[in-house]
């Protein structure tokens, strides 16, 4: 039987915060050396985890908006000093949506379904993990661009 949590801290282990449709939980959390279920959805915890850091979730997008003209699928930075910056893979307003942080990931490689050609995407993690999910490539990276550029208006530590 798995441990279900009502809060969950995002911290520098976290390396997503992926949506899930289950009866006992909203969220299932990816840290490098554990799984983590959580009842709130992806988007609670991102703007608690904004609180947690400072500020509010809709001043930090307001900010990044100012920053990079980002209007859609705006990256979050969640705690600069720490350099947590996560971005969405949908919109925030979405179920589906989830939450990856960029300084976990590796790269990203189109994974093509046999049923009916569907491409999704395989996120790998620099600890080895991998995720599957259903936005494209191209998404993925226009949203890992994003947040690079982000990280430079936000920090003065270098992206790598």
């Amino acid at each position: 039987m798995i441990k279900v949590f009502d809060h969950y801290e995002v911290n520098k282990s976290t390396m997503a915060i992926l949506s899930v449709a289950h009866i006992d939980y909203s969220t299932l959390i990816l840290e490098e050396n554990q799984q983590i279920y959580v009842r709130k959805t992806p988007t609670q915890i991102i703007k608690e985890a904004c609180i947690e850091g400072g500020s509010t979730y809709d001043g930090r997008r307001i900010a990044v908006m100012h920053a990079i003209g980002a209007r859609q699928k705006v990256p979050i930075p969640i705690d600069q000093i720490d350099q947590i910056f996560a971005f969405p893979t949908q919109s925030p307003k979405s179920f589906e949506c989830s939450w990856i942080f960029y300084h976990h990931v590796k790269y990203i490689s189109t994974r093509k379904t046999t049923e009916h050609q569907v491409v999704q995407s395989i996120i790998t993690f620099k600890n080895g993990q991998e995720i599957i999910l259903d936005e494209s490539r191209f998404i993925l990276e226009k949203q890992m661009q994003r947040t690079a550029l982000c990280i430079l208006k936000f920090s003065k530590v270098p992206l790598i």
